[in-house]
């Protein structure tokens, strides 16, 4: 099911070489063909940018910005993008969360060819889901993601929610030092660990920020988890938040409680009612550390009741009676590389069902480890034996977390669950997209050192 170079660009007519000159061409924009149709024109290129005050970081960069600039369609419209890429190396868009064709997934080989430099891609797509999304390269991840090609994705509700005001706050580790210079994006030491932390914090790219916010009213957070590697312990002490989505999908409304866990990949809508003018300042924290400061500014209109809930998304329910059972072990591989492979960058630290995948084997998707029937319904119980916390992601598909042998679980949807230390969990799903689908840890060193599958469905 996965493609060489040649069979992918003979079967793909989103793919384009730009001219000279063509880098600030516009596409699509201007005028949409009909007001169904959201377009944009996206180029990755090389950019510097301060996160260091006083010093300059070479970072690459969508729209010349990191994170990169955001996108917004509305649920059910047609997201159009012309990718111009203007890096050094190949590389691709992967669409986070968003249920869509195969042939736009942003999987190189498997349901593209990479987009060399020079070259262009038209993605596009209708989206069937509303909430907060993000997008990023799925070509030498650990690299691409730390040097900056992050940005976020919203899909605005067909009608209006009663959120007059929100905010994206895009939650990163950069691997920089005091200078702003890279460090190692990935130590092999660590990748066989928790994964390669970076050094400094940010929200939307800067440092312990202020966010001002209008006091008295209800603002909508959506808080977006692009780092390779933290999980976040997010919380807010002494602040009035309610929790509305979970990674794009719609709960029932509850308070914030003592902190979250927000895992690589993941997102969550938080609601929260800001406080009046001259009150103290919130703390944004993960755990003990403060990420931002949220400040309390004047606003004329008047205080803002809490919104209804979120209208769900059109996600088919999973027949647990009818439902296939398949295992899913989440482990580490118990063998050191050996001294050729460690020469060539090739580590192996972890695997699925005693399967590791090659991150430069081309035709890994060609072994799928699970072929699921077309519409057929399914239980995946994921077992995590490690030490190690593993979000586990799926492309393609929502699932339903149904339960969980260390933790109590309201059952909701999602694209990303954070399977924890020893944990064993059972998701559900109805399979309605048919494709190779990409199932990993978002860790991102975890998922280039062996922890990747492809799930097959036809």
């Amino acid at each position: 099911m996965s493609f060489t170079r040649r069979q992918v660009l003979g079967g793909l007519i989103g793919l384009g070489v730009v001219g000279l000159g063509a880098g600030g061409a516009r596409y699509w924009l201007g005028r949409p063909f009909d007001r169904k149709t959201h377009d944009y024109e996206l180029i990755a290129a090389p950019h510097d940018i301060e996160l260091v005050p006083g010093h300059v970081t070479p970072a690459w960069t969508f729209g010349g910005q990191a994170p990169g600039v955001e996108l917004r369609c509305r649920q059910g419209d047609e997201l159009r993008v012309r990718f111009i890429n203007h890096l050094p190396e190949p590389t691709t868009i992967h669409w986070h969360g968003i249920r869509l064709p195969l042939e736009m997934d942003g999987v190189p080989y498997v349901s593209q060819a990479p987009v060399l430099p020079g070259e262009f891609f038209d993605y596009r797509f209708v989206t069937p889901d509303a909430g907060s999304y993000w997008y990023h390269p799925h070509e030498s991840s650990a690299k691409q993601l730390g040097r900056g090609l992050v940005g976020p994705l919203i899909i605005d509700e067909r009608e209006p929610t009663g959120f007059r005001h929100e905010r994206t706050l895009c939650l990163k580790s950069w691997h920089v030092d005091e200078e702003g210079a890279f460090t190692q994006f990935s130590v092999p030491r660590e990748a066989a660990r928790e994964g390669t932390r970076g050094r400094l914090s940010t929200i939307n790219g800067v440092s312990l920020p202020t966010l001002e916010l209008p006091a008295g009213q209800v603002v909508r957070l959506r808080l977006i988890n692009v780092d390779s590697t933290i999980t976040y312990r997010l919380n807010l002490p002494k602040g009035d938040a309610r929790i509305y989505a979970l990674d794009g999908n719609p709960i029932q409304p509850r308070p914030l409680g003592k902190e979250y866990w927000l895992g690589p990949g993941m997102r969550i809508d938080l609601a929260l009612k800001v406080p009046a003018v001259g009150s103290e300042g919130l703390s944004l924290r993960n755990g003990p550390l403060r990420l931002a400061t949220i400040k309390p500014v004047a606003s004329r209109e008047p205080s803002a009741e809490w919104p209804p809930a979120l209208p769900p998304n059109p996600v088919a329910e999973p027949d647990l009676a009818q439902a296939e059972t398949l295992r899913f072990n989440f482990e580490w591989a118990a063998s050191l590389a050996s001294p050729a492979d460690e020469a060539a960058g090739r580590y192996k630290y972890w695997q699925i069902n005693g399967q590791a995948w090659d991150i430069n084997d081309k035709t890994c998707a060609d072994r799928p480890i699970a072929k699921l029937k077309k519409d057929g319904h399914y239980i995946f119980v994921l077992r995590n034996m490690a030490q190690y916390q593993h979000p586990i992601h799926l492309h393609g598909l929502i699932f339903k977390v149904l339960d969980s042998n260390r933790r109590k679980i309201e059952p909701y949807y999602t694209d990303t669950f954070l399977l924890g230390k020893n944990e064993t969990a059972r998701i559900a799903f109805v399979a309605d997209n048919p494709g190779v689908w990409m199932f990993h840890c978002h860790v991102i060193d975890h998922m280039e050192t062996g922890l990747m599958a492809a799930i097959e469905i036809a």
